[in-house]
């Protein structure tokens, strides 16, 4: 019976240590790249890739091979043929799997379909508004140069043009302020000057009073001074 408890316990114990080195559960694994098919424009970057492919390694010809190394080209053609078919071949291989690897991580394909499906919608949107029978546009590179030379200059005449407003109407305000500085200048002196002609009248008018003062004062005087001669 001892021996029985021993054992179940034993066991029990060595699970749970298994348990514990296991540690926490794995996350899932992701899911597996599932193969997209290609529209037509990626259907063409494709043979695009392949033709290039092919014209390089085209390159890599046996008389190409065989100018490189005459002396194993003569005494061994054979195989020199067999390394150049393999060199072509491997390079072929590695490329086209470099290509693999670049259109996958980079989702061109699914890329260039969404760009075909953006294209097509883009015609059905003009054929929906009527666009379709309406003169097609010049291609820019048919345009005539001025036209050209006037597009690049729109966006930096546009800026001038703005820069200019600004400072325009800067100057417009500035011109307003002294405007109205002059206009009340000019009415502070015209009153000055009213004021002023007010004056000259007032004086003028306390001379013709002295003068008729002064002729009584010195008519007086001159009697005075007789009345006083006559005295002595």
């Amino acid at each position: 019976m001892t021996t029985d408890a021993e054992e179940a316990a034993s066991s029990h114990q060595q699970q749970d240590e298994q348990q514990q080195g296991q540690g926490p559960a794995s996350p899932p694994l992701p899911s597996r790249h599932t193969a997209v098919t290609p529209g037509p424009r990626a259907s063409r970057f494709q043979d695009l890739l392949a033709s290039s492919l092919s014209h390089a390694l085209g390159k890599i010809s046996w008389d190409n091979f065989a100018a490189c190394y005459p002396t194993v080209a003569a005494q061994a053609p054979g195989v020199l043929r067999a390394v150049q078919k393999q060199m072509v071949d491997r390079l072929g291989a590695l490329c086209k799997k470099e290509f693999d690897t670049v259109l996958q991580s980079r989702n061109v394909v699914a890329k260039l379909n969404e760009l075909e499906s953006l294209v097509s919608e883009a015609e059905r949107r003009r054929d929906d508004a009527g666009v379709a029978g309406a003169e097609a546009p010049i291609p820019p590179h048919m345009l005539p140069p001025d036209q050209v030379l006037a597009a690049h200059l729109a966006p930096h005449l546009a800026q001038q043009q703005s820069q200019l407003n600004a400072k325009l109407q800067t100057v417009q305000a500035h011109n307003a302020n002294l405007f109205d500085d002059i206009q009340r200048q000019r009415a502070e002196m015209q009153s000055l000057m009213s004021l002023l002609r007010t004056v000259f009248d007032d004086i003028d008018a306390a001379n013709g009073q002295m003068d008729d003062v002064v002729d009584d004062l010195a008519e007086e005087t001159r009697m005075v001074e007789a009345e006083t001669v006559k005295t002595r």
